[in-house]
Parts: structure tokens; sequence; C-alpha cells
């Protein structure tokens, strides 16, 4: 079995694509090591464009990002390595006091639809490709 943590797009796309560096969450973590990044099912168009907004008034949006319509949800997008979770992190991605799930060597794979869940989730092996290379 292999951890996976679902994630609003756009938020996904930005972290396996290598902007985000940083998952904020309410509650903090032990886990470290490899994640499957799952791109939940919901996303509002009213609240994609007003992300996209706050992003571009931070001067954080990537020229590449999706739009709407083109960004997958619903199942697996990517891999990411969690390697701490702070409170305090100079990344500009990171929200004053939630947990910050700091994230390293991100990468996309191609989409593998699947169901997501709250919190962490075990899912197999088989289910996606290139574990072994995410796990190395």
């Amino acid at each position: 079995m292999i951890p996976a943590l679902s994630i609003r797009q756009p938020w996904a796309w930005l972290i396996v694509h290598g902007y985000k560096d940083i998952e904020n969450r309410d509650w903090p973590t032990n886990f470290r090591g490899p994640l499957l990044v799952h791109a939940g099912l919901t996303m509002a168009k009213c609240h994609y464009e007003q992300t996209v907004a706050d992003l571009t008034a931070a001067g954080l949006c990537p020229p590449d990002l999706p739009a709407f319509h083109d960004l997958p949800r619903g199942g697996f997008v990517g891999w990411t390595r969690l390697v701490d979770c702070c409170i305090d992190h100079p990344s500009p991605w990171k929200m004053e006091g939630r947990h910050g799930f700091v994230l390293r060597d991100s990468r996309p794979i191609s989409f593998v639809p699947w169901a997501g869940r709250l919190g962490f989730f075990n899912v197999p092996k088989e289910t996606v490709p290139s574990f072994s290379e995410a796990s190395a």
C-alpha cells in the first residue's frame, strides 16, 4: 500500500508541477516520505477564478496554469515527497497559523481515476505507475 492525499485543484496541479512547495492543513502529521497526489473531484469555477486572481495579485500564478476545464479531477495526478510539517516557513505558499506540509521532488503522472478520501489514505501499489521511482 502507498499513501495518498486528496488536494483540490488548482492546488494539486501547482504541487505536482513544482510551483507549490507547501500544503496547508488544519492538522499536523508525523508522516514523512513519498505521497501520491490525488486531485479532488470538487472544484467550483468561481473558486478557481478567485484562486487565479489571488495568485496573480501575489505574483504566484504561473503562466502555464491550465484553464478551469483542463484541470483533471477525481484521480491521481502526481507524486511528491513530504519532508516536514511546520507552523512557520519562509515559502510564499505557507499560510499563517496553519500546519504546513513541506513538499519536495514533486512531479506529475498520467491521470489515474480514483475516488478520494479525507486525510491520508492508502492505495495498492499497482494503482499507479512509477511507485518504485517515487520511493527511491
